[in-house]
This record gives structure tokens, sequence and C-alpha cells, in this order.
């Protein structure tokens, strides 16, 4: 009993080390975006999608460990929900919905 106790707290403190890492709703997080202008991911936004969609198979959950470069790839990183039925597409006429100068 003592060592289901045990590992039911590691499991829990786990837990909460990953959804700490999470960028929560009322929270932002500012990617340098270039010369297009920086983007700022906003976890309010992003709230209707849970963590697991993103982490780790689109986004590695370590900071910086994610390059993403123009052109961006339809299918990739944002692209994978940003592809205009997900969510709005990546396009030059939508640059300025992330990208801010």
């Amino acid at each position: 009993m003592k060592k289901l106790t045990v590992v039911l707290t590691l499991v829990m403190i786990a837990a909460f080390a990953v959804s700490a890492m999470a960028v929560p709703p009322g929270k932002t997080v500012e990617f340098a975006g270039g010369d297009a202008g920086k983007v700022t991911f906003d976890g309010k936004v992003h709230s209707v999608k849970k963590c697991n969609d993103c982490h780790p198979k689109v986004f590695q959950m370590k900071k910086g460990s994610t390059k993403i470069t123009a052109p961006h790839e339809a299918g990739k990183f944002c692209g994978t929900c940003h592809d205009g039925t997900t969510a709005f597409a990546q396009s030059e006429e939508n640059c300025g919905k992330c990208h801010k100068k």
C-alpha cells in the first residue's frame, strides 16, 4: 500500500509539472518572428485544443526545440491546424493575424 501511495504521488507531481509548462488561458508566449514581426501564442485562443493534440507530436515541450522558418510548410507545425479548414490558412493575406510588427 505504501508503494502504491508513493507511485501515485510521483505520477501526480509529474502531471502537474507537465501542465505547468503549458500555456494556459490568460497566458501568452512570444516568439521572435524575424522581419515579419513577433508571434504571440495566446493560451486562451488555443484553449479549445487539448495539450496532447500538439505536444509532443507537432511541437516538442522543450522551449526552443522547434525552429519554424518561412516559408511555412502546409501540414507542419502551425500548419497542422492552420490549413484553411481547421483554422485560418497560413497565407500572405493572413500573416498579420499571427505576426505583429
